[in-house]
């Protein structure tokens, strides 16, 4: 199945892209997309406050993706 993934913040920078594509299995869950990920992007691994959404809202590491899900990779935000 085929999502579109959206980096924010530094995991934009992990990434070095804002939108992609990725190509997975059918029946995977967030926690499988981020063992995926931290495959091709080790660094990602350091994010130990990453979180994901789904079509804009927050997913849980068991939440199920669909074939056209809209992910994004939400660092921690910092500043003041």
């Amino acid at each position: 199945m085929k999502l579109t993934l959206l980096s924010f913040g530094i995991a934009k920078d992990i990434t070095g892209k804002r939108f992609s594509e990725i190509e997975l299995p059918e029946n995977c869950t967030v926690a499988e997309l981020r063992s995926l990920l931290a495959e091709q992007y080790p660094v990602l691994n350091e994010l130990s406050a990453l979180r994901f959404a789904i079509n804009s809202e927050y997913a849980q590491e068991s939440d199920l993706l669909q074939e056209g899900d809209e992910v994004a990779l939400i660092p921690p935000v910092s500043g003041g």
